[in-house]
């Protein structure tokens, strides 16, 4: 990551979430929109959130990071990657840029700019699923970065498609989106009541994939020759 100023790293987390949260919500929108059938508008909403997931982390990951999530946020902060002072305003931006995010996606389909959603989604299997999701997304960016770093937009990107689909959430993994999509009553929304279980199961799951990761890929004092595909440490 290039020596950016902050204000342009909080400027470059809040559009990155911000467009993330309007591709979830607006896709989910045309989803119900086109077709009744909910596999193929969970298909809809899949595949061009993977997709702008590339898209944001090769332009703006140089920039900030390319957090645009709390739960990853903090996993930087809890490796001294990233001070406590910018992480609170990482996690601040995220949040405003996806609500912003959410309001942009209802702006261009003529629904009010906020509507509280009333879906429900709650109950230990959704929590489980969650913490699963955000325990594998950090476990693929922090091997990524170890490994191949110019692979983690897409390693993220397939990541996520994938996680839609395996896990009973379908993979919001991360509270800043969570939050917005609380304000939309549409496919993609989360009735506020149910946040605190979603988001306590992604930050928990977050830092799960920190620790085992940690150790994971940490040194070893008897580590033996260094494989020759070995190529980006």
């Amino acid at each position: 990551m290039d020596n950016f100023d902050l204000s342009r790293r909080l400027v470059a987390e809040a559009l990155g979430t911000g467009v993330l949260v309007a591709t979830v919500v607006g896709s989910g929108i045309m989803a119900e929109t086109l077709t009744k059938d909910v596999a193929l508008a969970l298909l809809c909403n899949t595949l061009p959130t993977g997709a702008i997931l590339v898209v944001l982390i090769t332009m703006l990951g140089p920039i900030s990071g390319a957090h645009f999530n709390p739960a990853v946020t903090l996993v930087f902060t809890g490796k001294r990657e990233l001070p406590v002072n910018e992480a609170a305003l990482y996690v601040i931006v995220q949040i405003a840029g996806g609500i912003a995010g959410t309001m942009a996606a209802h702006l261009m389909f003529g629904l009010p700019l906020l509507d509280l959603s009333t879906k429900v989604r709650t109950g230990g299997p959704q929590w489980f699923a969650e913490a699963l999701a955000a325990f594998g997304l950090v476990a693929t960016i922090l091997a990524g970065i170890r490994f191949q770093r110019t692979a983690v937009p897409w390693l993220v990107g397939l990541y996520i498609t994938a996680a839609y689909w395996f896990t009973a959430s379908t993979s919001f993994a991360n509270p800043a989106v969570a939050i917005a999509r609380s304000l939309t009553n549409t496919f993609s929304g989360i009735r506020p009541t149910d946040l605190p279980g979603f988001i306590l199961a992604e930050l928990c799951g977050a830092f799960a994939g920190m620790l085992l990761m940690n150790w994971l890929l940490g040194s070893s004092r008897a580590a033996g020759p260094v494989p020759i595909t070995e190529t980006t440490r």
